[in-house]
């Protein structure tokens, strides 16, 4: 059994989610699962990558939101991959 297997993934924090999908991830890369059990692995994994992304993407949407000036006031907003 992998880790936070049980837990649902909406209870998990990011870091919790990203640790268990990578358990599933080993497990699923040693072949020692059987196959039934491998496929549901297999969607479990895709359910805690689907969270972590969606959590990325709020954080990522969160930075874009947070942009300073030179005064440390906001002054708008920038997409994430520009450098200022």
């Amino acid at each position: 059994m992998t880790e936070g297997q049980d837990k649902p993934i909406g209870e998990m924090s990011f870091e919790e989610a990203l640790r268990a999908l990578e358990g599933v991830v080993r497990s699923l890369e040693s072949g020692e699962v059987p196959l039934d059990e491998s496929i549901a692995l297999y969607e479990r994994g895709e359910a805690l990558r689907k969270a972590c992304q969606a959590r990325l993407d709020a954080a990522q949407a969160r930075i874009e939101k947070i942009v300073q000036g030179g005064d440390g006031a906001p002054s708008g907003t920038v997409p994430f991959d520009v450098e200022s």
